[in-house]
């Protein structure tokens, strides 16, 4: 494997997806401004990350509490730590993204490092919730899905699809569905962080609609989106009830995509 030069960009995403330190995941050092030289760039395949000694992996799946289970501080405060985590993934996988496609054009590549940023700000104010209700990151087990489901060889218009179209855009769902069940036990501060990540979350999928477009050459549909999932995904794991058309809308997809996701059903 080719490392990257000291001092550049991606040196820093190397870094920081590779690195076991939890305070560096957390609060990693600001970014540099040096790209690597184009005539020496080369691929890095990342296949997993670093992991803090603090960090329990467990790949076992968890069920949504009900909404009586949420008027607990701890249940609240294990489903903020695994959106804590989904956001340190998400952040590593941007940089693993940069490496991975040095060929792509500089504007892809700095707009993943600017969403990448992004996921690092959201883990801050995720883990500021936690210590409110008395936990940390690290005090539930965490599960390395998004990494799992990423093959390490997907092309640049595979991984804006399932990345920023797919699981980023599920959470524009997913965020405003889990606003209200906060705010309805009584958690106001947690319902304004999840309405506010939800909002900053527009741009990244809107994001991924535009390089979508790029990188296939032609206009992005349903159908191009759904035939560029890696299988076994399907549509069914990319969108949450109901759907929030207004922020898709707001994203940049078309009202025949969010109908298309909305009625979509897996073939029998």
């Amino acid at each position: 494997m080719a490392f990257p030069a000291s001092g550049t960009v991606e040196a820093w995403a190397y870094d920081y997806v590779c690195g076991t330190d939890l305070e560096q995941k957390l609060h990693p050092p600001g970014t540099p401004k040096l790209w690597s030289d184009s005539s020496q760039r080369a691929a890095i395949h990342i296949t997993a990350p670093g992991r803090p000694p603090e960090l329990q992996l467990d790949s076992r799946g968890h069920r949504t509490p009900r909404l009586q289970a949420m008027r607990s501080p701890e249940c609240r405060a294990q489903l903020l730590h695994t959106f804590l985590h989904h956001e340190l993934q998400a952040a590593e996988l941007m940089c693993r993204a940069v490496l991975a496609y040095p060929d792509t054009p500089s504007a892809f590549r700095k707009g993943l490092m600017g969403i990448c940023s992004d996921e690092i700000r959201h883990m801050a104010m995720y883990s500021a919730h936690l210590k409110r209700l008395g936990y940390r990151y690290g005090d539930f087990p965490v599960n390395d899905w998004f990494w799992r489901k990423l093959p390490p060889d997907t092309p640049p218009v595979q991984f804006v699809a399932l990345m920023g179209l797919g699981f980023e855009g599920g959470n524009l769902d997913h965020t405003r569905r889990f606003a209200a069940r906060f705010r309805e036990v009584g958690d106001e501060a947690g319902a304004a962080l999840q309405e506010r990540i939800g909002d900053e979350e527009i741009p990244h999928v809107a994001f991924a609609a535009h390089w979508f477009a790029v990188f296939s050459g032609a206009p992005l549909t349903f159908e191009s989106w759904q035939a560029a999932l890696p299988p076994p995904l399907s549509p069914k794991l990319m969108r949450g009830r109901p759907i929030q058309r207004d922020a898709r809308l707001r994203a940049g997809l078309s009202g025949q995509f969010i109908d298309a996701l909305t009625t979509w059903v897996p073939d029998s």
